[in-house]
């Protein structure tokens, strides 16, 4: 059965938003360790987790799409 119109974009909407939020999270995480702990490298490692993880879930929802969409 196939989704609404607007039900599709919105999910695609949501993919549009995901990967900047993620890599936005990792970023604040790291900047206020840093600050914390008062060194200046964390920032990087939390992005390129968030950067990561932002790619991760876009991964598996595009996989869950196609696997639900018959591969086409």
């Amino acid at each position: 059965m196939a989704k609404n119109f607007l039900v599709t974009v919105s999910e695609y909407t949501t993919l549009a938003f995901l990967l900047p939020a993620a890599t936005f999270v990792g970023y604040a995480i790291g900047y206020l360790l840093d600050k914390a702990f008062g060194t200046h490298f964390l920032y990087l490692v939390f992005l390129l987790l968030g950067i990561a993880a932002g790619f991760v879930q876009l991964i598996r929802h595009l996989q869950r799409d196609t696997r639900n969409n018959g591969g086409s």
